[in-house]
C-alpha cells in the first residue's frame, strides 16, 4: 500500500527556533526575533507549498495556544486546489451533530477535502480552561461516544433517516443533516493509553502515535490491531514526526545543533515542569525519552547525545509539548527511516519542521522526492 505524506500548519506561529506547543507559556518562551506570526498569508504560503510538493494533506492543531482549526483551514482551503485538511478539535466542547454539520459543510465547500482528528486532550489545566472536569478515562469514554454519534449523524444523511443516540455523555434525538454527495470524512484518533487504544480500535479509521524508535512502535501497533480485530475491524496507522532532511547527514545534524543554540537550561526546566502535569500517556512517553539527559548537558556541541535511535532525535521534546522527536539525516537516510516505519504497517506520516515553509521544501524536494520516485507515494500533484 502507498504511504501518505502530510505536513503541518503552525497556527501558533513559526520560527527558525523551536517554538513551543501545548501551552501559552511554552509558546511565549519560543518567541525570538525571528518569530513569524500565524497570519493568513503565511499559512497560505505553507499550504500552497505543501500542495506543490506533493503532500496529500496538512494537520492543523487544536488548543487554547493556537488559532481555531475549523476557521483557519476553511479560509486556507479557498487558496488551494487538491490539498486535504486534517482538522483537529476537542470532542467535549462541541456536539456530535454540530461537528457533523460543520464537516458536511466543509466537504461541500472544498469538494471533499476534509479529514478530522478527534483530540481527547491530556492537560488537565487546559481542559479546565474550557470547563471540562472529566478525568482521563472519562474523557476517552466520551470521545468514543462522540465518534460513534458523529459517524451516525453523518451516515444518516445518506439514508434520509433521523439518527438517535443515547449514551452516558451524548443524547441525540432525530438528528438530521442536509443530503450531501461527499463521503463522511475519515477519523484520525491518537492516544497511547489502554483507554485510548480501545476507542481507536472500536471507532477510528486511523490510529495516530507520536514518533518513537521502531522497536517501541511495533508492539503498540500490534496491540491496536489485535483490539480492532476483536471488534471485527481493521484500521490504518499513522505517526507524527518532526523532520530535518538535508543534502548530507552532516548538514542535517548541523541544523539540529543550530536549533539548540537558544535552548537554555532555564527554558528546559520551565517546559518540563509544565509538561510534567500531563495526564497524557503519549506525552509521558515523550518525556521518558529524555530521562537520561540533564538540562545542563544540552549544548549544540553534543547534539547527538539526544539521538535515541539511529536518525531519531529527541531535541524537540526538551521544550515542546506534543511530539518531541525528529527524523534527522540525509534525504536518503530520512526516506529509509520512513520506509522502515511503513514496513511495520504505518501508512500516514504527519511531518513538520521549523520553519515550516522552508522545511517543507527541504523534505519535499529531498526525502519526499525519493519516496515518490521509488513508488512509495502517490503524489497529490498527479
Amino acid at each position: 500500500m502507498s504511504l501518505h505524506l502530510h505536513w503541518y500548519l503552525p497556527t501558533n506561529g513559526d520560527s527558525r527556533e523551536i517554538v513551543g506547543a501545548g501551552d501559552d507559556s511554552q509558546h511565549i518562551a519560543g518567541i525570538g526575533q525571528d518569530y513569524r506570526a500565524a497570519t493568513l498569508d503565511y499559512l497560505i504560503d505553507i499550504a500552497r507549498s505543501a500542495e506543490r510538493l506533493g503532500f496529500e494533506g496538512v494537520l492543523t492543531p487544536t488548543g487554547s495556544w493556537c488559532e481555531d482549526a475549523w476557521l483557519s483551514t476553511m479560509a486556507i482551503s479557498q487558496h488551494t486546489e487538491r490539498l486535504k485538511f486534517i482538522v483537529a478539535f476537542r470532542p467535549g466542547f462541541i456536539s456530535p451533530t454540530l461537528a457533523a454539520h460543520q464537516a458536511a459543510t466543509f466537504q461541500r465547500l472544498t469538494q471533499g477535502r476534509l479529514l478530522i482528528n478527534v483530540v481527547t486532550g491530556g492537560d488537565p489545566v487546559e481542559q479546565r480552561r474550557y470547563g471540562d472536569r472529566l478525568n482521563h478515562d472519562q474523557r476517552y469514554a466520551r470521545s468514543g461516544e462522540f465518534i460513534a454519534a458523529f459517524k451516525g449523524v453523518s451516515a444518516a444523511r445518506a439514508n434520509g433517516q433521523p439518527f438517535d443516540f443515547h449514551g452516558e455523555h451524548y443524547q441525540l434525538d432525530q438528528a438530521t443533516l442536509l443530503p450531501s454527495p461527499w463521503a463522511v470524512p475519515p477519523v484520525f484518533f491518537g492516544g497511547a493509553s489502554a483507554a485510548a487504544q480501545q476507542v481507536a480500535a472500536t471507532h477510528a479509521d486511523t490510529w495516530l502515535t507520536w514518533g518513537e524508535p521502531l522497536e517501541q512502535v511495533a508492539p503498540r501497533l500490534a496491540e491496536v490491531r489485535a483490539a480492532a480485530a476483536v471488534q471485527g475491524r481493521t484500521l490504518s496507522m499513522g505517526i507524527r514526526f518532526h523532520v530535518i532532511s538535508r543534502d548530507s547527514e552532516e548538514d542535517a545534524w548541523r541544523e539540529a545543533a543550530r536549533l539548540l543554540q537558544n535552548v537554555t537550561p532555564q527554558r528546559i526546566h520551565s517546559a518540563q515542569t509544565l509538561l510534567s502535569r500531563t495526564e497524557s500517556v503519549g506525552q509521558q512517553r515523550m518525556i521518558a525519552l529524555l530521562n537520561t539527559i540533564q538540562a545542563e548537558q544540552v549544548t549544540p556541541e553534543n547534539v547527538r547525545a539526544l539521538e535515541i535511535a539511529p536518525h531519531i532525535w529527541s531535541g524537540y521534546g526538551l521544550v515542546r509539548g506534543g511530539v518531541g522527536t525528529a527524523l534527522v539525516g540525509s534525504h536518503q537516510q530520512v526516506a529509509d527511516q520512513i520506509k522502515a516505519y511503513h514496513a511495520l504497517g504505518i501508512d500516514h506520516f504527519i511531518l513538520s519542521g521549523q520553519p515550516h515553509l522552508e522545511e517543507a521544501w527541504w523534505f519535499g524536494e529531498g526525502a519526499g522526492a525519493i519516496l515518490r520516485r521509488e513508488g512509495f507515494v502517490v503524489s497529490s500533484t498527479s
